[in-house]
């Protein structure tokens, strides 16, 4: 314990070095996953801004931009794998940091439950396809083989990130680059097949935000926008395992940033002029489409190669589903390691030099959590991303606003210092944090998100503020019975280490 007992940020055993910039980006667009992202926020954003989708997707770039630029300043001062739970907490000191890590823990079991849910349906899907007996398909409709296959599927995730990251990255390369090419096919041959008559002709009004109807919409919409760029992150919790744990980290984040936010422009402006926003037939506004985009699209667009965009979001989900383990798993082991949780998460496995316990139990809190919502909720995926939305503008806010505050004595020393560590994530976290005071009040309603409710309150808003609520109640538990990172003995809220 006497490195603990020192307060300052310390090595957890990972391996070091093992990860380049290739790796820690090709895990970063594998964690966001392009193909599930889009097919399951396309008709839920549709039905919301209508013809905005793409402004919606865009303005949503915005603040991830902004934080993602805050979160690479904080870990050049500052490279540590609990990311926003330690930032927050050298900020603001230990009960705001144990939120914020609390906070990205909840988004990534929520997520994880979300891309099991993806990867069952289209596993089925893909089988139906193979073997052409349609009936297939609708097994992933029965509550039980629903449930075991996600279980398997979790399992079988775990396993391999329990194995390291360097694991991971060996079975993602060729995930993501199937992904890529089919999405970028996906969307010259929608493009083509709308010809000189498409369902929804192309207006450049559809890039213009100011355009939504209302502000609640726009709000709605953007929390789904901010869901599809999730997961950069998880490059900065690579860093204790980077080759240069300081800037590369940082710089895939923003490339993986890029990437995505090109794909979702090329895919939802292509969708719509072939398919419209019709509540019938292929029309993103029709219910039967709505949840899974691309499986209703896959044939009209593609054809006899359909079945590419099957494998394409199957690929993507259990890519995802085993990359997106690393994150709550890192944080998990740096609040072992700080002693904020107990210290078991704290443990290496000494052949594979990966947080085994914390890995494990993060695969179980998320089979858990899908078991459950599929009980309480007939819409699952559309209850779980909303409310995602809103878990990842809690802890993205969070992380901004603990940059700003944590460099407060630099700001001023240079132009530089005053916009990548002050005005950008400032911004960013103000536009996160008015979307998730919006969604939250809209979300009461039951008629919110797939109108699901517990004694008529919105299931959501019962989701997203209730995660916090228990992750406050767990915090207060805890402090009673380990006081020791909560008096500032294993971490405490400092200064920078450099003036930048």
């Amino acid at each position: 314990m006497s490195e603990q007992a020192t307060s300052k940020l310390s090595r957890k055993g990972l391996a070091e070095g093992s990860m380049g910039m290739l790796a820690i980006t090709t895990l970063g667009v594998s964690v966001i996953a392009p193909a599930y992202a889009l097919t399951a926020t396309m008709g839920p954003t549709a039905s919301v801004v209508g013809s905005h989708m793409p402004a919606v997707f865009l303005v949503g770039f915005i603040p991830m931009l902004l934080v993602a630029l805050g979160y690479r300043e904080l870990n050049a001062d500052a490279p540590d794998s609990g990311t926003s739970f330690t930032w927050a907490t050298k900020a603001f000191g230990p009960y705001v940091g144990w939120l914020g890590g609390w906070g990205l823990v909840s988004a990534t079991v929520i997520v994880l439950s979300n891309l099991a849910g993806i990867a069952v349906e289209f596993f089925y899907l893909l089988l139906a396809e193979i073997i052409r007996a349609p009936a297939i398909a609708y097994w992933s409709h029965n509550l039980l083989v629903n449930i075991g296959t996600c279980f398997v599927l979790m399992g079988a995730a775990v396993w391999v990130c329990y194995r390291g990251a360097t694991a991971t990255k060996a079975v993602q390369y060729s995930l993501v680059i199937l992904q890529v090419v089919v999405l970028v096919w996906y969307s010259i041959a929608a493009w083509q097949a709308a010809g000189d008559a498409p369902a929804l002709p192309f207006s450049w009004d559809w890039l213009n935000p100011l355009s939504v109807s209302s502000f609640a919409a726009f709000a709605a919409g953007l929390s789904l926008s901010i869901f599809i760029y999730w997961g950069w992150d998880v490059c900065l919790t690579l860093n204790e395992e980077a080759t240069d744990g300081a800037r590369t980290p940082g710089r895939a984040a923003g490339l993986v940033i890029l990437i995505t936010l090109t794909l979702y422009l090329a895919v939802a402006v292509s969708t719509m002029r072939f398919a419209g926003l019709g509540d019938t037939g292929l029309g993103l506004g029709n219910a039967a489409t709505r949840e899974n985009v691309l499986a209703a699209m896959a044939g009209p667009v593609m054809g006899p190669f359909a079945i590419l965009v099957s494998l394409a979001v199957l690929a993507s989900s259990i890519a995802s589903l085993q990359s997106t383990v690393v994150s709550p798993a890192r944080t998990l082991l740096a609040m072992g390691h700080y002693r904020a949780i107990a210290e078991r998460f704290a443990w290496i496995h000494p052949k594979y030099r990966s947080p085994g316990y914390a890995t494990v139990v993060a695969g179980l809190a998320a089979a858990v959590f899908y078991a459950f919502m599929h009980v309480v909720s007939d819409h699952v995926l559309a209850d779980t991303i909303l409310t995602l939305g809103m878990m990842i503008c809690f802890y993205y806010g969070l992380t901004a606003f603990a940059c700003v505050y944590y460099f407060r004595q630099t700001l001023f020393h240079s132009a530089r210092n005053f916009f990548l560590r002050g005005a950008a994530p400032l911004a960013g976290g103000l536009i996160l944090a008015a979307v998730f005071l919006q969604t939250a009040y809209d979300s009461m309603n039951p008629a919110f998100g797939s109108g699901s409710s517990v004694f008529g309150v919105g299931l959501v808003f019962l989701l997203g503020v209730g995660i916090i609520f228990l992750g406050v109640v767990v915090m207060m538990i805890i402090a009673w019975h380990r006081p020791g990172f909560f008096q500032g003995e294993t971490l405490r809220q400092d200064t920078p280490t450099f003036e930048g």
